[in-house]
């Protein structure tokens, strides 16, 4: 394994980069990372879509979220790849259309995260600003949304293990992600699957369970300020 190691390891990390695309597991943090951050303000906009009191902006963004959320994300990636360029008659590339579907996916599930941060909050903070004239708009952006997404920095992380995992799906249409380099070395050497593999699976796994630290971490250090912050219930008046 040490000699797999130090034959490919160049490879495994960036493909053929500088004398080729970039690939490897830097491509799959580059796409994962770039896919989280294009969709958080999309996942920002459908959550408070989600709790809007106004139907005509819930109902429509509450169907978008369900129909994403209920269709594999091999499905989407399909979509993106084969049905999008026949409509628009644009072909793109196997890393904006894995883009694309991460983002189109992922911002789906962050609506729903940052739903439930919202309505995390208590009511009384949405209905304070309001009492001190603050239109419902000004009030979620100034007041609640800053609250709510401190509280879902953990579930940000999760999300983002889970978004480097199903980067692997790139594999179906060509993308040079880790898993594809992977699969191309152990053409190469043939004889040494479990080898080439294995030091895949250990790749992830170090990857995965270090951010899924992370976000513990994050959550113990938010319900140790909580618990530290001074209470906003008045004290009982004494004699």
């Amino acid at each position: 394994m040490l000699e797999l190691i130090d034959t490919y390891w160049l490879y495994f990390l960036v493909g053929q980069y500088p004398n080729g695309p970039l690939g490897g597991l830097a491509l799959t943090l580059v796409l994962a990372a770039g896919a989280l951050l294009l969709a958080l303000p999309l996942g920002v906009l459908f959550g408070l879509a989600r709790v809007s009191p106004w139907r005509a902006v819930r109902w429509p963004v509450t169907a978008v979220v369900y129909v994403v959320r209920g269709t594999p994300l091999l499905m989407v990636i399909f979509w993106a790849y084969f049905f999008l360029p026949s409509v628009t008659g644009v072909k793109t590339g196997q890393f904006t259309t894995m883009l694309l579907a991460l983002v189109i996916f992922n911002a789906a599930y962050l609506a729903e995260i940052v739903r439930a941060g919202i309505l995390g909050v208590p009511c009384g903070q949405l209905e304070c600003a309001r009492a001190l004239g603050l239109s419902y708009p000004r009030a979620m952006r100034r007041v609640v949304l800053p609250q709510a997404l401190r509280s879902m920095l953990p579930s940000l992380v999760n999300q983002f293990v889970s978004t480097i995992k199903e980067t692997s799906l790139g594999y179906i249409i060509g993308l040079t992600e880790v898993s594809f380099i992977a699969t191309q070395i152990n053409t190469q050497v043939f004889t040494r699957p479990a080898e080439v593999f294995g030091i895949l699976g250990f790749t992830y796994f170090v990857l995965c369970f270090g951010l899924s630290r992370l976000a513990y971490g994050l959550e113990r250090w938010l319900a140790r300020r909580s618990a530290s912050a001074p209470s906003s219930t008045p004290k009982p008046l004494t004699r």
